[in-house]
């Protein structure tokens, strides 16, 4: 069954290889099915994969194999709520050692320009923390970071 509402992520002939890499990375993941174009088309010929349908944990999605004319940027991302330091290492190292790349503030970006937010619960708690003081410590600390140390804000927050 088609859902009612999928995320539409487009890719320069790469879709399947990415909706794999998601799909091995993070839990609730799957590649589902994969369509291959029934006639050419501007960026692809007859029988080429078209899209590939997918999700990442838990969000359907479908891959775009659609050609070079568009790139990813910061204005969507996944953002992927962790639960230790473990975690977000294990997230960041896939994404990042997969031919990705840092950014700031918990932020990478995979190898065909998705961004991803790799957010510890701990971060979200703290910079919405109800004492303002301690929220800006932790907001001024994660500032500071790439990959964000659970430890480093716990300290923040603590003051």
């Amino acid at each position: 069954m088609i859902p009612k509402n999928t995320i539409c992520l487009w890719y320069d002939g790469e879709a399947l290889e990415a909706a794999t890499f998601y799909a091995a990375t993070f839990p609730d993941s799957a590649v589902g099915r994969v369509m291959r174009a029934p006639a050419d088309f501007p960026s692809g010929r007859q029988g080429d994969i078209l899209t590939v349908e997918f999700s990442v944990l838990g969000i359907p999605c479908v891959g775009l194999n659609g050609g070079p004319a568009f790139r990813h940027n910061e204005a969507f991302s996944f953002q992927v709520a962790t639960d230790d330091q473990a975690e977000t290492d294990r997230y960041w190292d896939a994404i990042v050692g997969n031919g990705g790349e840092e950014s700031a503030c918990g932020w990478c970006r995979d190898r065909w320009g998705v961004s991803w937010q790799i957010s510890p619960r701990v971060l979200l708690e703290a910079i919405a923390d109800p004492d303002p003081a301690a929220a800006r410590r932790a907001f001024e600390a994660m500032m500071t970071m790439q990959r964000i140390d659970i430890a480093a804000i716990e300290a923040a927050l603590r003051g």
